[in-house]
């Protein structure tokens, strides 16, 4: 399929592929490749970075950042120098600095997270609570465990490790280690048993 733009300045793009809609945006560099399958609008993009199969809208991407496939950047997004946002991310209202990760299957909304994190896999920040929104801020050199919960507001100080599965409702300070969970039971043969209840 042809690529559908209204906009100026695609000679900076090093590559851009098919099936693509570009509208509005602001390409400020020499070396920038757009895949396919892309939804660009009204955003600046800064050099060096790469964007395949994903929908982008109102925000501002740093300088050799990799974005995709099937990311979701919604409005009033700022991402830094050197991020990568992967497959099944949706990122709203939201500041993320430099050199942080979020590879994978994660919601980020109504955060600001700092330089050098990174945000594991199945990571959502819950942000609404069913009258407002709120928001969540991690700090420098974080690591958020795959499947935690966010539960906003909350300040995540520089430094703190979350393990994975954690809710956490709670502020922490920097260094601190953040665990949250139920230690699973086990009841041997239990599972013969549960198989012949259900049957009758």
């Amino acid at each position: 399929m042809k690529n559908i733009i209204n906009n100026s300045g695609l000679t900076n793009l090093k590559s851009i592929g098919i099936n693509n809609v570009i509208i509005n945006t602001v390409f400020d560099g020499n070396d920038i490749v757009v895949g396919n399958n892309c939804t660009i609008k009204n955003c600046i993009i800064k050099d060096k970075t790469c964007i395949t199969d994903s929908y982008l809208e109102e925000s501002n991407i740093g300088c050799n950042v990799s974005i995709g496939p099937y990311s979701h950047i919604r409005p009033n997004c700022s991402i830094g120098d050197n991020c990568k946002i992967g497959n099944y991310v949706e990122i709203k209202n939201s500041i993320i600095g430099a050199n942080t990760k979020v590879n994978h299957l994660a919601y980020i909304g109504d955060a600001i997270i700092g330089k050098n994190s990174n945000i594991g896999c199945g990571v959502i920040f819950c942000n609404y609570n069913g009258v407002e929104k709120n928001i969540s801020i991690v700090g420098d050199n974080c690591f958020v465990g795959s499947n935690s919960n966010i539960i906003a507001p909350v300040k995540i100080a520089n430094d703190t490790y979350i393990c994975a599965g954690t809710t956490v409702t709670k502020n922490s300070e920097s260094g601190d280690f953040v665990i949250g969970r139920v230690n699973a039971e086990t009841k041997p043969n239990y599972s013969y048993y549960l198989k012949t209840k259900i049957k009758k």
